[in-house]
């Protein structure tokens, strides 16, 4: 047992230093081979301020009933096109002011506008590309040299765009009852459609978006009647997203910059200053109760509770996720669920100890005795933080992201590392004085 011990407290030290060099300003990036990590911790907009983009959509050419759609289908692909870029959790979103369609964007932490309306673009380019195998394309490239190895599909560009795409409507296999994307296109678009399946039977025909491929179909036979359906074992939700990107390259839709300025943090450095300082006086009050209340216990909880900080910063890092005040809230909430889960383990084992139980069964059985409350109310926590994400708007999602990685730490740092360091210590005798532990057994 002491080997299992010192084995735990070697990889919670191991972990934690690691955690901690994250979290150290000095190191902004962290490589994982190929992949790399901006450990700098990223503020959204109520924060640290950003770019406000106020666009309208042109939509004279598009039916009442097709509005809605083509205006998710644009706001999609404008999400899509700023996360690309690196630009986190933005929030993108329609309105309608009297007759006028409007798409209001916030960039967190981009503060010069041109950049902004870089990153934003026009109307979405969609177009529709041809299969062709490695000796047509070294032809066509005029690739000689017997060094040069061509691998992986290749596709090239033909006359088809989303200017001749009607539209791309969700639809249901009649047989097996599968989602589907159902193609309509105009007479040009049927011509087009009519040649290319005809000419490439058996190979795929890739549809690209902003030039990133979204589909890759197989061309069964040929189709001449300018209608063609996209099948692939989709989900109802993936199937109506495509649907809505096709939409979007296709309709287009014309959007114009209205409106653009460049905002401060909605809160106010000062208000953020004060928010960050109250929260440290919260840890460090809770922490000196702890100590005060339950002694070395409450001493082992507090470096618990430090180490549950550090970690969580590094995942924030990691990851990233990007802080807003809600998301701090989470953290916040969480920490006091940590702090909870020691109570329950504390009272538990003072409980046992009083009733005359030695140190080590009182405190594995405070352990056991405590783990159903505790997992009920974690379990019953992170079920709400699920449905807040699934149903609330990027600020709720927020919020619901970093109570969610909160509790399972929570959980980690108070069943395993508490329950580690606390058998740690208690291995000595000379730990076992009730003044040290804040219990007193009746036999004594």
């Amino acid at each position: 047992m002491n080997g299992k011990r010192l084995t735990g407290f070697l990889i919670i030290v191991l972990v934690a230093a690691l955690a901690i060099w994250i979290d150290v300003p000095q190191h902004p990036t962290i490589a994982f081979g190929s992949l790399t990590r901006d450990l700098n911790v990223k503020l959204g907009l109520d924060l640290q301020g950003g770019s406000h983009l106020v666009y309208q959509a042109d939509l004279s050419g598009v039916s009442d009933l097709d509005a809605p759609d083509a205006l998710a289908g644009v706001r999609d692909v404008i999400e899509r096109r700023v996360n690309a870029f690196g630009v986190s959790e933005p929030v993108v979103q329609t309105n309608r002011v009297g007759e006028e369609f409007r798409i209001i964007i916030e960039l967190a932490g981009v503060h010069d506008p041109a950049e902004a309306i870089a990153l934003i673009g026009e109307t979405p380019q969609l177009d529709f590309r041809r299969e062709v195998s490695g000796e047509e394309a070294a032809a066509q490239f005029n690739i000689d040299s017997p060094d040069v190895e061509i691998t992986g599909p290749i596709f090239e560009r033909t006359d088809l765009t989303g200017q001749q795409l009607k539209r791309a409507s969700v639809a249901f296999d009649h047989i097996s009852g599968a989602p589907q994307i159902s193609l309509e296109f105009d007479n040009e678009g049927e011509d087009l459609f009519a040649q290319l399946t005809r000419d490439n039977v058996g190979t795929r025909m890739a549809i690209y978006l902003d030039g990133v491929p979204i589909s890759a179909p197989v061309i069964q036979q040929e189709i001449s009647n300018g209608r063609a359906v996209i099948s692939g074992g989709f989900t109802i939700e993936e199937a109506r997203q495509l649907a809505q990107r096709l939409n979007a390259g296709a309709l287009p839709i014309p959007i114009e910059l209205i409106g653009q300025q460049t905002v401060g943090p909605t809160l106010g450095a000062r208000s953020v200053q004060q928010s960050v300082r109250a929260g440290m006086y919260g840890l460090i009050a809770v922490i000196i109760w702890m100590i005060l209340f339950y002694r070395l216990p409450g001493v082992i909880a507090s470096i618990s509770l430090a180490l549950y900080v550090a970690f969580f910063l590094a995942i924030v890092k990691l990851i990233p996720i990007t802080l807003t005040l809600a998301g701090v809230a989470g953290l916040i909430l969480s920490i006091g669920m940590a702090v909870d889960a020691n109570v329950l383990i504390f009272e538990r084992f003072r409980e046992n100890v009083r009733r005359g139980k030695s140190i080590p069964y009182a405190l594995e059985g405070g352990f056991k005795e405590a783990w159903d409350s505790i997992r009920a109310a974690n379990v019953s926590s992170l079920i709400t933080a699920l449905i807040l994400f699934g149903f609330g708007t990027s600020i709720v999602r927020g919020f619901a992201v970093t109570f969610s990685i909160g509790i399972i730490l929570s959980m980690i740092t108070a069943v395993t590392i508490t329950r580690t360091l606390m058998k740690l210590v208690l291995a000595s005798e000379k730990t076992h004085h009730p003044a040290l532990l804040a219990a007193k057994s009746k036999n004594n």
